[in-house]
């Protein structure tokens, strides 16, 4: 086994600790298991399923452990989704 991997409760590899990660071995590391969520959702075993949420909860966890103020758009929160969805209601043809 390498020495950065970690390995779960089932002994499959889960990959580095995202603790040990610098902040951008961790960005690359997010982008590369969003790129592949959706494949890995519909193509993917029970397993592979499972072992790629626990890895992506692992590296979201440690980034906003690590960004705990990080910026939030307006856009993106439920009031601001309220205000697109009653915006969109109003526009012509919505």
């Amino acid at each position: 086994m390498n020495e950065h991997d970690t390995r779960g409760d089932t002994g499959t590899v889960t990959g580095v600790d995202p603790g040990r990660l610098d902040d951008q071995q961790l960005m690359k590391e997010l982008e590369t298991i969003h790129r592949t969520r959706h494949d890995t959702l519909l193509y993917g075993s029970n397993d592979a399923l499972r072992a790629h949420n626990g890895r992506m909860a692992q590296l979201e966890g440690e980034w906003l452990r690590r960004n705990p103020r990080r910026a939030v758009a307006a856009g993106r929160t439920r009031e601001g989704a309220r205000e697109r969805g009653s915006s969109d209601a109003a526009a012509p043809g919505g």
